[in-house]
């Protein structure tokens, strides 16, 4: 008698086989990559280019704040279509549009506008791409089906690495507004790796969508805000973790070189070791969460934390603020490689707008942080700000230990 042995194909070879998946990596680093070249420079472009003073320039960033709406509407069209790919590229193009429209704004109040209306839908596009590898995947399941998802939010991840850059070096080289062009022009460039793909009636029909060539996408039911109350209460906790993020980004290099005085190079490095960690835990943090649990243990990552901010706000020294952030890419590393995951778990009836709330959380995170952040430093200075995060995420981890209880860890295998 003879045993064949089957051997189960890893994570990336799923990805490299699939063409869904193989384009939504290229396509996420893509997205990356241009959101992070842009974000670090808008404000210098309203001050430098359209005169704008920085108390205004800070206020750009609440046009964050329509991306939930938007990234809701989107997400809910697209559970009763089943047109993920559709929604994907229309959210891209959008996004093209608009970061083309503020590269030639000649006005200040065009940005505000541009960014409000426009780019809250163009936000979308990611979700679109992890909603229908999700279909994909419960059409035709893998064992590694969370490698999967793993790898390519790692490219979002790795696009956001070179993204500040890239973009801080081609805006010295030529000017703002042609980094804001080939900030278009990287949102534009998402489709092109996923070509002219359409979904298979198959995965729709796995997460229970209708056939939108059947005239029945009417028929898909409302889902009751009962049933969202768990990624509600999820996506909550993650707003009081990433609020740290923008306090972080405005005021540790503040810290660091007018009250340490370290040198730039320094200063530089301890930035940008985060995301270094973060990209080389992410496959880990799967790992890990096979054994023990999603949701315990992002509330573990969530007290790391709580310990990079205290580093912050105490130690003063270099191997401390290199300490903390080490500790802030173990966060990272487990909420950005689990927590799309997770939030599709705990909406699985409605995958796309479970994808868009989750995506778009950050958004609402920037406005917290830098509204608390602002209040914080002007009140008990640098470096104790930092105690306002830690705060955040202590409670972030003891109410996703009680959310854990209520609803259980998602099973770490996607189907």
């Amino acid at each position: 008698m003879t045993i064949q042995l089957t051997r189960t194909p890893s994570a990336v070879r799923v990805v490299l086989q699939n063409r869904l998946y193989r384009g939504s990596t290229i396509a996420l680093f893509l997205s990356g990559l241009g959101t992070s070249a842009a974000a670090p420079q808008i404000a210098q472009f309203l001050v430098r280019d359209l005169g704008s003073s920085l108390t205004v320039a800070g206020l750009y960033y609440l046009t964050n704040l329509t991306a939930p709406i938007a990234g809701y509407l989107i997400g809910r069209r697209s559970d009763r279509t089943g047109r993920r790919l559709g929604l994907f590229r229309l959210s891209a193009v959008a996004g093209a549009l608009g970061w083309l429209a503020i590269a030639f704004s000649g006005q200040l109040w065009m940005p505000f506008v541009i960014s409000a209306v426009i780019l809250g839908f163009a936000g979308s596009a990611a979700s679109q791409l992890f909603a229908a590898i999700h279909d994909e995947l419960a059409a035709h399941p893998t064992p590694n089906g969370d490698g999967v998802v793993s790898i390519v939010r790692m490219a979002l991840t790795f696009g956001w690495v070179i993204g500040p850059v890239a973009g801080s070096y081609l805006a010295a080289q030529s000017s703002l507004r042609v980094m804001l062009v080939a900030t278009a022009a990287c949102t534009l460039a998402q489709i092109v790796p996923l070509g002219r793909l359409r979904e298979d009636a198959g995965p729709a029909r796995a997460v229970g969508i209708p056939d939108t060539d059947s005239g029945t996408d009417s028929a898909r039911p409302h889902v009751p805000l009962r049933a969202m109350a768990p990624l509600l209460a999820f996506t909550g906790l993650f707003i009081l973790v990433y609020a740290g993020e923008p306090i972080k980004y405005a005021y540790l290099p503040i810290y660091m070189n007018e009250q340490l005085h370290f040198p730039a190079a320094l200063s530089g490095a301890i930035i940008g070791i985060q995301p270094l960690v973060e990209l080389a835990l992410m496959p880990v943090a799967v790992v890990v969460a096979r054994r023990m649990g999603m949701i315990p243990l992002m509330a573990i990552g969530a007290l790391f934390g709580v310990g990079a901010n205290l580093l912050f706000a105490t130690t003063g020294t270099a191997v401390g603020l290199f300490a903390g952030q080490v500790l802030m890419g173990g966060v990272w590393g487990v909420f950005a490689g689990l927590g799309i995951i997770v939030a599709q778990r705990l909406l699985p009836t409605a995958i796309a707008t479970a994808s868009a709330i989750f995506i778009t959380a950050p958004a609402l995170s920037s406005a917290l942080g830098g509204l608390v952040g602002g209040i914080g430093a002007g009140t008990i200075g640098l470096p104790l700000v930092f105690v306002i995060p830690a705060v955040f995420a202590l409670i972030a981890s003891i109410g996703l230990v009680a959310l854990h209880r209520r609803v259980g860890s998602p099973d770490p295998q996607l189907p």
